[in-house]
C-alpha cells in the first residue's frame, strides 16, 4: 500500500496498522519525524534498532528478535536502518511468520527498478512512503507550527530561518529546538534569533564567498580583512562553497542550447532566494563545467588536510583557498567548458 507522506504526518498511527513498512528517500529530516511520532505513540512497545549490515552478516539477528518475547512490553518494533534491495530475501523469508511485530525499514533513495521498493508497493500487508525533500510550502509549515506557542512570531522570523536552512528539515529542526531552549517563555525577537543562530556570521561569509566566485579581488581582500573566520567553523566554510559551486555545477548541467537562464534558475528546487538570482547569473560567465570540477577538487583536498592535519593553520588554508578561487574565477581556461 502506497502513502503520501504527508498524510501519514496527519495521522502517524496508521504506520503500526502494517506490519512491516519502508521510508525511502533524501529526506532523513523527514524519516527523523516519523522514528520520533513512532516511538511517542508507542511507549508501551520495546523498540530494537538494526543496521542492515550486521543483518546480512548474520540473518539471525532479524529472527530472533522477531520470535523473542519481551518480558516487559507486549508489542515490539524492529526498525532496520540504510537498508537496500540486498535486505529483500531476508524480508521475504521472514514476512510470513511475523505475528505482532512490526517491521520498519528505511532507506535512502530507492529507484522505481529497486526489487526491495517494488515488494513493498505491491504488498497488500505492507505499507510505504516516499520521503522527497521538503519545499518551502512544508518548511513554513513545520516552523509556524513549533513556534507558534511563543509571542512575537513574524514573517520576517519565518524566512529568516528558511534562508538559513536552505529547506533542509534537519537544520530547521535544530535551529527551532536553539530557539525553543533559550527563548523558554519569552517574547520572540529577530535581533536575539540572528545572534543565537549565528546568522551575522553565517551571512559575512556568504558575502565573502560570493566576492569570491564573483571574481572581485578589491571587494575580497577588504571582506578577508574584515570578516572574522570562527576557527570551529572551518568546514562549514567549505561547505558554504560547495554549496554554491554544486548549484553552479546543476544549472551548468541543465543548460541547453537557447535556454534562458533566469527561467532556468526560477524553475530550480529548492527554490533561490530572489536576492541570490542576480550574484548566481554573474558566478554563471564565470564558472564552466571544468573550473567547477577544479574548484570542488582543491576543497575536497582542504577538508582533508583540515581534518586530518591537527597542526595545521586551519584559518591560512581557508584563506588561501578563497584568495586561489578569486583568481580562478578571472582565469579564462577551460571558463566556457
Amino acid at each position: 500500500m502506497i502513502f503520501k507522506n504527508y498524510i501519514l504526518e496527519q495521522n502517524p498511527s496508521t504506520i503500526v496498522k502494517y506490519k512491516m513498512f519502508l521510508f525511502y528517500g533524501e529526506n532523513l529530516g523527514l524519516q527523523r519525524d516519523f522514528k520520533e511520532n513512532i516511538k511517542n505513540l508507542n511507549k508501551d512497545t520495546e523498540i530494537i534498532r538494526l543496521y542492515q549490515d550486521e543483518i546480512l552478516k548474520d540473518a539471525n539477528i532479524l529472527r530472533t528478535e522477531v520470535f523473542n518475547k519481551s518480558l516487559f512490553e507486549e508489542k515490539k518494533i524492529i526498525i532496520i536502518e540504510q537498508a537496500t534491495d540486498k535486505l529483500l530475501d531476508i524480508i521475504e523469508e521472514i514476512e510470513e511468520e511475523i505475528q505482532d511485530e512490526k517491521i520498519l525499514v528505511f532507506s535512502e533513495k530507492l529507484e522505481k527498478r529497486s526489487k526491495l521498493r517494488n515488494f513493498f508497493e505491491k504488498n497488500k500487508g505492507c505499507g510505504v512512503t516516499a520521503c522527497y525533500n521538503d519545499n518551502e510550502i512544508t518548511i513554513r509549515r513545520i516552523i509556524t507550527n513549533r513556534l507558534n506557542k511563543f509571542d512575537g512570531l513574524t514573517t520576517q522570523i519565518i524566512n529568516l530561518l528558511i534562508q538559513n536552512t536552505n529547506l533542509d528539515r534537519n537544520k530547521v529542526i535544530n535551529e527551532i529546538e536553539k530557539i525553543e531552549s533559550c527563548f523558554l517563555s519569552e517574547k520572540l525577537e529577530i535581533q536575539k534569533i540572528e545572534e543565537l543562530l549565528n546568522i551575522k556570521t553565517n551571512e559575512d561569509f556568504s558575502n565573502l564567498r560570493d566576492e569570491v566566485l564573483n571574481g572581485n579581488k578589491s571587494n575580497t581582500n577588504r571582506l578577508l580583512a574584515d570578516t572574522d573566520l570562527i576557527p570551529e567553523n572551518n568546514i562549514y566554510y567549505i561547505n558554504i562553497i560547495n554549496q554554491r559551486l554544486n548549484k553552479l555545477k546543476e544549472i551548468n548541467e541543465l543548460k541547453k542550447n537557447n535556454t534562458n537562464v533566469e527561467t532556468l534558475i526560477s524553475n530550480l528546487k529548492p527554490p533561490i532566494f530572489w536576492k541570490d538570482k542576480p550574484i548566481i547569473i554573474n558566478q554563471l560567465r564565470k564558472w564552466g563545467k571544468n573550473k567547477i570540477r577544479e574548484a570542488l577538487q582543491k576543497t575536497y583536498k582542504i577538508e582533508i588536510q583540515i581534518k586530518s592535519d591537527p597542526s595545521v593553520r586551519k584559518d591560512l588554508l581557508i584563506k588561501n583557498l578563497l584568495v586561489d578561487l578569486c583568481c580562478s574565477a578571472n582565469s579564462v581556461l577551460t571558463n566556457l567548458k
